[in-house]
């Protein structure tokens, strides 16, 4: 994979991770379009996720600093002894985490159990054709039906679990896992803004563990022939991380003014033109 290759690519990563339009299809379904051609693999897109993570944890390095230090503080019983206050029973920023580390086992648990689906048949583009369509509608059905009252310090743990079972369900390329969540979030009751931001908080543990694992597994199978290689990942990974911040930015401004129909109409396009790829064989259904 060319250096240029690699920017496209973590320009795709960036610009797709964070909105409700799958990174994972539109990374998928632009890699065998570029000359050195192919699926990038799994490997790959989960180690320039890593980029995007980091994004997150730039942007949200206060609400990050506040949390960890208020879920520390209870944990270690310095705002009371009893189980409710080490749970943070009366700090919502203690919850906050400890909605997070909750909702973070599904994705863990079901990627851990299905792993090798995940890295082979459910990288079919057809089906990732389908899941834009049908996610899409998803998305559009919560964004009208959802009342848009409760704040993030109104989640239970009842709430985190529901949000992580649909973030778990972006391991489907096609999904997206800020539009699972978000569409969860909506369904919920959430504002658009306390969706979102509890799917990027919600993400950073999913995307630097499933990154960082992928880089200790799979060292030796991106330095392979034909494999993207070390260089050209770290590219995408660092394009990524700033597309990914900017994007961030743009989002979450967004959402405070506009609904997600956009998004909506877009995953319905994304889903056709993948499709007539598909057809006109153009590029391959299932990896290569």
């Amino acid at each position: 994979m060319s250096w240029w290759e690699s920017i496209i690519l973590g320009i795709v990563q960036g610009l797709t991770e964070f909105l409700p339009i799958s990174s994972s299809a539109h990374v998928r379904a632009v890699g065998p379009l570029l000359p050195s051609g192919g699926d990038p693999g799994a490997a790959f897109t989960a180690i320039i996720q890593i980029g995007t993570g980091a994004a997150v944890i730039v942007y949200f390095w206060r609400d990050i600093t506040r949390m960890l230090g208020a879920w520390f503080a209870c944990v270690l019983g310095w705002n009371g002894r009893s189980w409710r206050a080490r749970f943070g029973d009366g700090n919502p920023d203690a919850r906050l985490g400890w909605w997070i580390i909750l909702g973070s086992l599904p994705i863990v648990i079901i990627g851990v159990a299905f792993k090798d689906s995940i890295e082979t048949e459910l990288r079919n583009l057809w089906i990732s054709v389908v899941v834009l369509v049908v996610f899409g509608l998803i998305l559009g059905w919560a964004d009208r039906i959802g009342s848009r009252r409760r704040g993030l310090e109104t989640l239970s743990g009842v709430d985190a679990v529901v949000l992580g079972f649909a973030q778990a369900a972006a391991l489907v390329p096609g999904v997206s896992r800020s539009g699972g969540t978000i569409s969860a979030g909506l369904f919920l009751g959430l504002t658009r803004e306390a969706a979102a931001r509890f799917s990027f908080l919600l993400a950073i543990p999913a995307i630097l563990g499933s990154g960082f694992y992928e880089l200790g597994a799979n060292y030796d199978g991106l330095t392979a022939e034909g494999a993207p290689g070390i260089p050209a990942t770290v590219i995408a990974a660092l394009v990524s991380f700033v597309v990914g911040y900017l994007v961030i930015v743009w989002f979450l401004r967004l959402i405070q003014r506009r609904s997600f129909t956009p998004f909506v109409v877009y995953r319905i396009a994304a889903a056709g033109a993948i499709a007539w790829l598909l057809l006109a064989n153009v590029i391959p259904a299932v990896p290569n």
